[in-house]
């Protein structure tokens, strides 16, 4: 196999079992993705790293190299809008203890923060790279990946500067837990939060993101640090009802985050809101992101993405990739437990994962695959996409392109 489309010169991938589009032509939305598609027996020209050309292969235009697909299903690169990669440590006793029967809380995080500060740049980028590494074997060609386990001005700035290394999705999420040595002030956090710990990071962040949950920080505190970033260019991300309902997913709309993630518990007026502030052809609007691996982990309910889609909801998947309560970095495994357990069906699963990620990373031109469309595709070994659930556990990647480069092959 070619390892890439070189610049100038086109590659015809041809004799694709099904090729899942999410073609946005379907829907008049113009570029971006759109609802999820298929063409049968169907090609794809890449030139450079673009999608130029998608159709039935026995009308496949020539190109300068070509790659027998051999049957085999092609699928938009996932898009993980939500990880925590930059870390030290792991968690593996207190994931036991759950599984023993502990309840999960917020205040595990704190056990991440002690190690991550005492860890060198050089083993947190070790870190970050291998998980990064894992994530591309496993077809994610675009990530977010957040701070939060730093909690002061220098370690929370060194873990954006170490995430902008390797992806442009990255996150400041200062407002992660209260800190030990602020334990009964958190208003001073949040101050530190705010101010000096902000001022260091958003040069290297594009979003914002809080723990808005019991055990974390409330809705006024959730409101000062998304409106603060919002001041240095962010745009808002909040972490909402994973724990219990309350007041995320409305601040999230109030405030036009790009997406309320978790959702496990919801009011009826929360799923109202989502609805309404559902993305548009004229407006970003907000994503429920759907974080399963984060249920795997910590045996709670999984969230009722059946209730959220029926709403008129636009729904992502993610991994929640982190060492307390999703230690996964598989989106197959994410999309597995979606149709399982979430009550997802395949394209709606295939979909979220890929499309519904780029829609909660405000991402034009990846999640479909189209004329115009940035070339991240993976190849699986099988001949539909339904395989990423009916076979979990199995290593179905069979090829990895990224802006039109292999870069995993057999």
């Amino acid at each position: 196999m070619n390892a890439a489309a070189s610049v100038g010169r086109s590659l015809l991938i041809a004799r694709i079992g099904e090729l899942v589009t999410n073609a946005p032509e379907a829907d008049g939305a113009g570029p971006g993705p759109g609802p999820f598609a298929v063409i049968n027996d169907a090609a794809l020209v890449i030139e450079g790293d673009r999608v130029v050309w998608t159709g039935p292969s026995s009308r496949a235009p020539a190109a300068d190299e070509l790659v027998d697909a051999a049957g085999r299903a092609v699928l938009p690169g996932f898009v993980d809008s939500h990880a925590h990669l930059v870390f030290a440590g792991e968690r593996s006793a207190e994931f036991a203890a759950r599984m023993a029967g502990l309840a999960y809380a917020a205040g595990g995080i704190r056990s991440t923060v002690a190690a991550t500060r005492a860890a060198t740049n050089a083993e947190l980028r070790g870190g970050l790279h291998r998980l990064a590494g894992e994530m591309l074997g496993q077809g994610t060609t675009t990530f977010e990946c957040k701070s939060g386990y730093g909690l002061t001005v220098a370690d929370e700035a060194r873990s954006v500067a170490l995430a902008a290394e390797i992806t442009d999705e990255v996150t400041y999420l200062g407002a992660h837990v209260v800190p030990a040595e602020f334990e009964g002030d958190a208003g001073a956090y949040v101050d530190l939060v705010c101010g000096p710990m902000l001022e260091a990071c958003a040069p290297h962040a594009r979003w914002v993101d809080v723990f808005c949950e019991r055990g974390a920080f409330s809705a006024d505190e959730a409101r000062a640090v998304l409106t603060a970033g919002q001041a240095h260019g962010l745009v808002p991300r909040i972490h909402a009802g994973q724990l219990g309902p309350g007041p995320g997913v409305r601040l999230a709309v109030e405030l036009g985050a790009a997406s309320a993630d978790h959702c496990t518990f919801l009011t009826d007026a929360d799923v109202d809101a989502l609805a309404a502030a559902a993305p548009s052809p004229s407006a970003a609007g907000t994503v429920a992101t759907l974080l399963p691996g984060a249920e795997f982990g910590t045996r709670q309910p999984y969230p009722d993405a059946r209730r959220l889609l029926d709403a008129g909801v636009t729904v992502a998947l993610a991994s929640d990739c982190n060492p307390g309560s999703s230690y996964t970095s598989s989106m197959p495994f994410c999309i597995a437990l979606a149709v399982r357990d979430m009550h997802m069906t395949t394209a709606e699963a295939v979909w979220a994962a890929t499309a519904g990620g780029a829609r909660a990373l405000r991402l034009a031109d990846i999640g479909y695959l189209a004329a115009g469309s940035k070339a991240d595709l993976i190849m699986l070994d099988a001949p539909s996409h339904a395989y990423l659930a009916y076979r979990p556990g199995v290593p179905l990647i069979h090829a990895v392109y990224r802006s039109g480069i292999a870069v995993v092959v057999p």
